[in-house]
């Protein structure tokens, strides 16, 4: 898709959030879809380097003054949000650093481009909202039962969504709910670089590398086949795709809506380091440990409204190459970071 003649001009698109993982992803395929981009991050876990198209603006949304003067210089057709803390364990250690930097931080958004009459807006939520679903896979419908504060500060970010919408009809949106991303850009220029990463597939092929010492493995007695928690991992180029999508379906004049990211289908996390093992050929150690607060033992997506809904279709629905894209990344990334640290400092 293209959106590189909308009035006569590219589609311009303020991107919050946009040098971390999956932000940086959205930010590559935008400007590759001749998209102007313009980057709003704090770099609090992202990185100059990851911003592939357009321009960055260091800054937080907190910041409200600042936050403004870029979007009011931009002038953007359309926002995507991205900027958010996203550990569940911390969010239950420190639940008030969810809540004023996901929801509130989300406000002060809102009300910065509702004031400034940007009508389109694309908002990267989780199924952390579900809880631990009656059904599943799981459909968008399904009650919102967060059973921790990550899933509730999002939940409530899209309440505001919803609240918006129906007040203003000239504000339209899309809450794109993740299910497990994983992988990296397919031609290795970015990938996860967290400082401390805690997704199972990063974790389990850095612990591969030899940067720690074991993977653990939380829990083992959850209702699931082999008693580990079951996640539905999608490619992050693949969910990079679905914000493209959703930002079509908004142009071509669609009304809000909320779409599952996902595959529709698990794998444990027991299968998921079979998979790491297999993919690098290193049979790193393994340690089981007790559950964490606030993982629900199943996340499946029901994706069946984003399919009839918008013209996403997966293209990367294979656990094997998610991880050897993952892989092939960790072996790039201190030459990868070094090189863009060459070109931008």
């Amino acid at each position: 898709m293209s959106f590189s003649n909308i009035n006569g001009r590219p589609l311009r698109v303020f991107v919050t959030g946009g040098a971390g993982y999956i932000g940086s992803h959205v930010v590559k395929a935008l400007g590759e879809a001749g998209c102007e981009v313009l980057t709003y991050d704090n770099l609090s876990t992202g990185n100059r380097w990851a911003v592939l198209s357009g321009n960055l603006v260091v800054g937080d949304l907190a910041d409200r003054e600042r936050m403004r003067r870029a979007l009011k210089d931009f002038a953007p057709d359309a926002v995507m949000h991205f900027a958010a803390h996203i550990e569940v364990a911390e969010s239950v250690r420190d639940p008030l650093k969810y809540y004023r930097n996901n929801t509130a931080c989300a406000l002060n958004l809102l009300e910065a481009i509702h004031d400034q009459g940007v009508g389109l807006y694309i908002f990267s939520s989780t199924a952390a909202v579900y809880g631990i679903p009656s059904q599943m896979p799981v459909a968008e419908d399904a009650p919102l039962l967060p059973i921790n504060p990550y899933g509730a500060s999002k939940m409530m970010s899209e309440r505001l969504l919803a609240d918006l919408a129906l007040a203003d009809p000239s504000f339209r949106y899309v809450a794109l709910r993740y299910f497990n991303v994983a992988g990296a850009d397919v031609q290795g220029r970015i990938g996860q670089a967290y400082r401390n990463p805690t997704h199972l597939i990063t974790r389990a092929l850095k612990t591969a590398k030899g940067e720690f010492d074991r993977l653990q493995v939380f829990g083992d007695d959850y209702p699931t086949p082999d008693g580990t928690c079951i996640r539905d991992y999608i490619h992050v180029e693949d969910l990079a795709a679905a914000h493209l999508a959703a930002l079509e379906h908004l142009l071509e004049g669609g009304a809000s809506d909320v779409f599952n990211c996902g595959y529709g289908h698990g794998y444990s996390v027991r299968e998921v380091v079979a998979t790491a093992r297999k993919v690098t050929g290193i049979d790193f150690m393994v340690e089981d440990a007790p559950r964490r607060e606030g993982d629900p033992p199943e996340l499946v997506a029901d994706n069946s409204r984003i399919v009839a809904r918008t013209r996403w279709r997966p293209r990367y629905d294979d656990l094997e190459f998610i991880v050897q894209t993952a892989w092939r990344w960790e072996g790039a990334l201190p030459e990868a970071q070094q090189l863009k640290k060459a070109q931008l400092f």
